[in-house]
């Protein structure tokens, strides 16, 4: 038996340095261990061998040979290949002058751009946070322990390891708060994402930006203030806004913030949901549980927070009347959209 394998092994290493392609490869691969190669004839012969225990530990060490020599093999193959397509690719040529239309930004993004330019000429810092989190940021952090029927209007996406792509902006507050502690002025622009059905003004993936701002003596009319001034800034005109109550397990008192819809200008359209006004900002005074948990002095210290919708502002900034446009993909339609 153990004559045979040397044989075998020289007759494979001859062969091998033979395989100039992949099909020739496949092919040697077959002859060795295939259902009817060389290995398999060897197995069947163990019946014949008086001591098939060294026999078979003499042939699976063949095969295991084989197997990582055909590998490596196939991948020198593919490292060859791509080392081919590079060299024969066309050079880059620093000389070649650029084509006069260049693309331009997303209309979210030109909003983003804009409304962080405002807020940080208000002193507030711009963060960037993760869009896959974990329960406790997105929804324990929050004061929205588990089985909360809140929960039911943020139902989303899960991973297998038990994170989550998350809900909200909101998700970045405790972490936010643990990095600067009190006081704080912050935004944090990002990507949302929920599991629910879309139609002219709601979408399963959207963006936020979550900001806040925690000091003393801070008061919804601090809130309203700010939120006027950007919202005038960013229309370059005075905005009429509403505030409603709204239930956020995070803020308290919560309101919803709405703006007068200005593709319509208030009459009623499909954006609107034919009510002349569009949500646009959920915000509150932040809870204590959610100071407390964000290590925030809530004896000192009160803030609030919100959480503008990016791509709705977007949509009355540019009067794109339906969502779903945004996520498209069509180049004819973002394309009017000038770059910065």
């Amino acid at each position: 038996m153990k004559e045979r394998i040397e044989e075998l092994k020289a007759g494979f290493s001859e062969s091998l340095a033979l395989a100039k392609n992949e099909e020739e490869l496949e092919n040697l691969r077959v002859t060795y261990l295939g259902k009817k190669g060389y290995v398999a004839s060897l197995m069947q012969s163990l019946r014949d061998v008086a001591d098939k225990r060294a026999a078979g530990q003499l042939i699976n060490s063949f095969k295991c040979e084989v197997e990582d020599k055909i590998n490596e093999a196939a991948k020198a193959l593919a490292d060859a290949a791509i080392a081919a397509q590079i060299r024969s690719a066309k050079k880059y040529n620093p000389t070649l002058k650029f084509a006069e239309e260049l693309g331009s930004y997303h209309p979210i993004t030109l909003a983003t751009k804009e409304v962080e330019e405002i807020f940080r000429g208000m002193g507030f810092t711009i963060e960037d946070y993760a869009e896959v989190v974990d329960d406790y940021e997105c929804f324990e952090a929050l004061n929205i322990p588990k089985h909360h029927p809140a929960r039911d209007m943020q139902d989303t996406y899960y991973l297998e390891n038990g994170q989550l792509l998350k809900t909200q902006t909101s998700a970045a507050q405790n972490a936010i708060m643990k990095k600067y502690g009190a006081p704080l002025r912050a935004i944090f622009p990002g990507r949302c994402f929920r599991n629910e059905s879309t139609d002219a003004c709601h979408e399963n993936t959207f963006f936020q930006m979550e900001g806040m701002m925690i000091d003393e003596n801070i008061s919804i009319s601090n809130l309203i203030y700010f939120m006027k001034t950007m919202l005038s800034e960013v229309f370059k005109r005075d905005i009429k806004v509403r505030l409603r109550p709204g239930f956020f397990p995070f803020v308290e008192p919560g309101f919803e913030l709405d703006i007068n819809c200005l593709i319509c200008g208030g009459e009623g359209c499909p954006s609107c949901k034919n009510s002349g006004w569009l949500e646009l900002c959920p915000c509150g005074m932040i809870h204590p549980n959610v100071l407390k948990e964000g290590g925030i002095d809530t004896d000192k210290y009160t803030g609030f927070a919100f959480g503008l919708g990016l791509t709705r502002l977007a949509m009355m900034k540019y009067g794109v009347k339906d969502i779903r446009d945004f996520n498209s993909g069509d180049l004819e339609a973002l394309s009017q959209f000038k770059s910065l």
